[in-house]
């Protein structure tokens, strides 16, 4: 089951043969690949319905068991997990802790574009104890292991090892999970098929098609027209006609993703940055605190939110929404200063402002291409002649990655959503704000190449707080030291919207899935 399945257990109960049926669920983005230890949000959403992680997760991605029924700490450096009894694989073998060792092993050794290797970066050793126990030790202190478990999918070790290249849309693909895999047809859709034999109560849905359907309106008109069941990503300007039709109802709720503006503090001549007469700036703008400052104030995050993504969003300036671990509710987003901003501009140096290139997806989320527009639009105000440029969401993220010289990051200025899978502040900020260092799996997408001697140390003081209350305000510490320096500049909380036939009901879940383990039909 997935990592909502205390959520859903009470739902599982309305399951049984007589409701088996297919389920059609269209989603906004497109998995780009099978590989479990490989992260990416589509992905993580169909994989979780075939693997599951030892650790599950609550509506608002905080810990509960999972395949693991308990955790301990032996010791601060030192973990125990016991394994539920009876979980089996589907191919009928049961779940071992060798399969549970292979699979942390695996994913820390796992490269490419988005891993998990953060989330096991203190990890030193798994080890076998006995036939229900595993043992992790870690490098450090590590208080968030639990949700950092949350995140790695258990494979099967034998089928997964019997080739040098698995092949996780076919021979590889076994898990414990609630659904079997079938297919997936790039560009097209998964397909899923319910696990009879399942360790909880069997699914409904004897089959679960996700269709990639990535233009908005074309989702919601086949959720009007009975083409699919459910479809995610709902855009505020169509919410009307899926709320008011006879045949759907909507739904919507808080999620785990905040958009960012990440900007390149590394080069010393930035790319995509250009002066007054249009040539490249000699010096990157972007390094002095003043112009981030600047930036950062110059953006009206209430109007981004009500009439950009059009109440869709929620106006942030941090890096946990309401709700989640590590939120501060005393960090308001900061205020809307043109005024003080242009101040700022000049102050640094640029009272002529300077020319930049904007780059945001076009397909990651319902609004993303808009909101770059207006967004865009609001740094033209100050002096940043901000040109937007709008890419498929595969090539946005390979070119923010390693598209520039050398294979660095490309772009100087872009916006990109992003949650931590753990559900956990300080994971996200290890990952896109820490000192970049492969050898500890810090700042894997720290595409802007921020680094901070001081947010580093604030970062090792929450790793090793197992308190959680005193956890919890030492990561506000680092939120107020990320706002205050603007290492990068939030935008928005991002509230995500389903859209579903009559006849069904739909549980949300924090992390913005489309489960089909929440999709009920209706008593």
């Amino acid at each position: 089951m997935t990592p909502r399945i205390a959520a859903f257990l009470t739902l599982a109960l309305l399951a049984g043969p007589a409701l088996a049926q297919d389920l059609q669920i269209g989603m906004k983005a497109a998995m780009d690949g099978t590989d479990p230890h490989q992260s990416f949000t589509a992905n993580r959403n169909i994989q979780l319905h075939v693997y599951e992680p030892l650790v599950f997760q609550d509506a608002f991605l905080r810990p509960i068991p999972g395949v693991a029924e308990s955790w301990r700490v032996v010791d601060p450096l030192t973990w125990e997990f016991t394994l539920r009894e009876g979980v089996r694989f589907h191919d009928g073998s049961p779940l071992t802790p060798e399969d549970v060792v292979f699979s942390i092993r695996r994913a820390q050794a796992t490269t490419g574009l988005r891993t998990y290797a953060a989330s096991v970066r203190a990890v030193t050793a798994v080890e076998v104890k006995d036939p229900r126990t595993i043992v992790i030790r870690t490098r450090t202190p590590y208080p968030v292991l639990p949700s950092a478990m949350a995140v790695i999918a258990i494979v099967n070790a034998r089928a997964v090892s019997a080739t040098p290249d698995p092949d996780f849309n076919g021979a590889a693909a076994i898990g414990t999970g609630p659904y079997r895999w079938v297919r997936w047809r790039p560009g097209q859709d998964t397909v899923v098929e319910r696990n009879a034999n399942y360790w909880r109560t069997p699914e409904p849905w004897s089959r679960v098609t996700f269709r990639f359907i990535p233009n908005d309106s074309a989702r919601v008109a086949a959720l009007l027209a009975g083409d699919v069941d459910v479809i995610d990503t709902v855009p505020s300007a169509l919410n009307a006609r899926v709320r008011e039709s006879e045949r759907t109802r909507l739904i919507t709720a808080n999620s785990l993703f905040v958009l960012y503006m990440h900007l390149d503090q590394h080069r010393d001549q930035a790319l995509h940055v250009t002066g007054p007469d249009g040539q490249p700036l000699t010096r990157n703008p972007l390094k002095d605190v003043r112009v981030r400052q600047a930036m950062s104030i110059a953006l009206n995050r209430t109007a981004i939110a009500e009439r950009a993504m059009e109440g869709a969003a929620e106006p942030i300036g941090q890096i946990a929404p309401p709700g989640f671990i590590g939120h501060d509710p005393g960090l308001a987003p900061p205020p809307y200063d043109v005024l003080r901003a242009r101040r700022l501009m000049a102050e640094a140096g640029y009272p002529q402002g300077f020319g930049l290139t904007l780059h945001c997806t076009a397909d990651r989320f319902a609004g993303d291409a808009r909101t770059c527009q207006v967004v865009a639009q609001m740094l033209t105000a100050i002096g940043i002649r901000a040109q937007p440029e709008v890419l498929p969401t595969a090539v946005f993220f390979r070119r923010a990655a390693s598209g520039g010289p050398g294979g660095e990051p490309e772009y100087s200025a872009h916006m990109a959503i992003y949650g931590a899978s753990s559900g956990v502040a300080s994971e996200g900020m290890n990952t896109i704000l820490r000192t970049m260092n492969p050898a500890l799996s810090h700042g894997a997408s720290n595409r802007g190449r921020y680094s901070s001697a001081a947010l580093d140390r604030q970062l090792d003081v929450i790793d090793a707080t197992f308190d959680d209350a005193q956890r919890e305000r030492e990561t506000w510490a680092a939120a107020r030291m990320i706002m205050e320096d603007q290492a990068i500049i939030p935008v928005f909380a991002w509230r995500m919207a389903w859209g579903f036939r009559r006849g069904l009901t739909l549980t949300p879940s924090g992390d913005g899935y489309t489960y089909a383990m929440a999709i009920r039909p209706a008593p």
